[in-house]
């Protein structure tokens, strides 16, 4: 007899209105996830991925979108035209969703076990003390530290996979006959996001269930997936099992997605994109271990640009109502940092990269210790020099939209450096200049009058790539630059780092959870783990025969197909 799929859905198409018009952002889409499936929807940004997720849902936004042609069936039952009062039995019930970000998605004036013990209330017939049972009982399943402590906590006050955990055991909780993971790892280090992945495989084969798993990662979705669809400007690319589209890609898209992605085992002196591909221009050229030899030597030779030494910083913390606490963030930091270099910054959450960037700005200032630039200590340094300094060391943020002016114009945005350290005779030097850059970061001089947000994430990135390099730096703090961009994108981006450091001599301290991308882009690599120095050293060399456990433990979260 054959199975009924537990979902089916015929030649979807979801229409999107925007100025009195209706565009179709899903285009006649078809597919079946199974009972005890995991099936796998991969694609970028844009790509059609969440749409139809909230299509199943029926959290289409109201007015705003509407499926205009095909079908979705659950368990044999069209709901297509569900009402709100129809989905509202459906959802959390038998179709439950873990969403991308938990922090927005759980209730921040709710305590953690009361939001899982509410989704039991709404959903089961259990009486209080049966439900505060299930409730530990899911925490346990979840794998959540002393459940009862995580029960009385909000969500402010547990980490970023704590945080996920709940979200998945509220997903869990009324056991779902299908459950639909849309980006739950993309926030996480490489550490917690295997081990999410592992618990979703995990719980997925003890229940049976259905599941609908959401990502632009191709490699971290073969991972999980039974069988894989590709999206790609709301229609399918390319679908078929995990081992198929993975290994042996159709599609120019899906082969241009897998190649866009930094190999950990060899180094190229550039990273293919989908226009390479499209184009016909992939040329893989490796890069030459005894060329990457010599350049080293050369680099290491001369003096330090940048000596940190001994550096500690401390932050107060209210550990009770009368007394306070102090919490090391950084804990006898010392390192090098060589003109001409690529040090990569990599750990986990909370282990202090970040800090480090910004004590080393002075953004922060230390607690101890001595940073030396060029010779000359800069935590001595008075309020005029400084502003000198951050002429010479400056910094590309993870969300270049957090850090653009949404009023100003991204031409505005890029000469407000150049006239806040008095660079260029007058307005219209520093708006050729402007324009100049804009160029060299593969936007255009069309481009200087119009706003951040008509932009796209990538052209957001190379915009703030394009205001930090305004001023001439030497030393540019990447911080998390790349990681919240498609894959494809971050290819582009990752070598317009590349160009820029070897035709403007630039220098950079490249901070990072993932490693597949430190790796990469390093000479050296700095592994820091709860504020401290684990291991330092060549990049290759330290992802090959890693000294310590925690390195190994990070290496091989990449390793198994993540």
């Amino acid at each position: 007899m054959t199975q009924l799929p537990l979902i089916n859905i015929e030649h979807l198409q979801v229409d999107f209105q925007k100025e009195k018009e209706w565009h179709t952002v899903v285009h006649d889409s078809s597919f079946s996830i199974f009972k005890n499936e995991i099936l796998g929807v991969v694609g970028e940004s844009g790509s059609g991925k969440s749409v139809t997720s909230l299509a199943i849902m029926g959290l289409l936004p109201e007015n705003v979108a509407k499926i205009s042609h095909g079908k979705i069936e659950f368990n044999g039952q069209d709901i297509t035209h569900f009402n709100e009062k129809s989905f509202q039995a459906l959802r959390g019930n038998k179709v439950a969703m873990i969403f991308q970000e938990p922090m927005s998605a759980l209730n921040p004036t709710m305590k953690c076990g009361e939001q899982v013990a509410e989704m039991l209330r709404t959903h089961t017939q259990l009486k209080e003390k049966e439900i505060l049972a299930e409730v530990f009982q899911l925490f346990k399943k979840v794998k959540l530290p002393d459940p009862r402590s995580i029960y009385s906590k909000y969500p402010h006050q547990i980490s970023g996979g704590q945080k996920q955990r709940v979200m998945i055991a509220m997903a869990i909780a009324s056991k779902p006959l299908l459950l639909i993971a849309d980006e739950p790892t993309t926030a996480l280090d490489a550490t917690v996001q295997k081990d999410i992945i592992d618990l979703l495989k995990e719980l997925q084969q003890e229940t049976g269930m259905g599941m609908l798993f959401i990502s632009h990662d191709l490699e971290l979705v073969s991972s999980i997936a039974n069988r894989i669809i590709v999206m790609f400007q709301g229609n399918i690319a390319e679908q078929g099992t995990a081992k198929d589209v993975f290994h042996y890609p159709k599609e120019l898209y899906t082969q241009a997605l897998i190649a866009s992605r930094p190999s950990t085992e060899v180094r190229l002196k550039k990273l293919p994109t989908i226009s390479d591909f499209t184009k016909g221009k992939v040329l893989e050229e490796i890069v030459d271990p005894t060329q990457r030899i010599t350049r080293h030597n050369a680099i290491y030779s001369q003096s330090p640009l940048l000596e940190v030494r001994h550096v500690f910083k401390d932050y107060i913390t209210n550990s009770s109502l009368f007394s306070k606490g102090k919490f090391t963030a950084l804990s006898d930091i010392s390192f090098n940092v060589y003109a001409g270099e690529t040090l990569g910054l990599v750990g986990e959450s909370g282990c202090g990269k970040s800090t480090l960037g910004n004590v080393i700005l002075q953004l922060d200032k230390a607690t101890s210790g001595q940073i030396f630039y060029r010779g000359k200590d800069i935590t001595q340094l008075k309020k005029g020099e400084l502003r000198a300094l951050r002429k010479d060391i400056q910094i590309i943020f993870q969300d270049p939209y957090s850090s653009l002016n949404p009023r100003k114009t991204i031409g505005e945005a890029i000469v407000e450096p150049m006239e806040v350290h008095r660079l260029y005779k007058n307005k219209a030097e520093r708006k050729q200049k402007a324009l100049e850059i804009l160029e060299r970061v593969g936007l255009n001089a069309e481009m200087y009058n119009r706003y951040p947000h008509e932009f796209s994430g990538g052209q957001r990135q190379r915009i703030g790539i394009a205001r930090t390099i305004a001023v001439q730096p030497k030393l540019i703090i990447c911080d998390e630059s790349v990681s919240a961009l498609d894959i494809s994108v971050q290819a582009q981006v990752l070598n317009l780092l590349n160009e820029l450091k070897e035709n403007l001599g630039f220098t950079y301290i490249f901070i990072s959870h993932d490693l597949t991308v430190v790796k990469y882009m390093a000479d050296q690599i700095m592994v820091m783990n709860k504020g401290k120095i684990e291991e330092k050293g060549e990049a290759d060399a330290v992802y090959a025969h890693p000294q310590s456990n925690y390195t190994q433990k990070l290496i091989d979260s990449v390793a198994k197909g993540i």
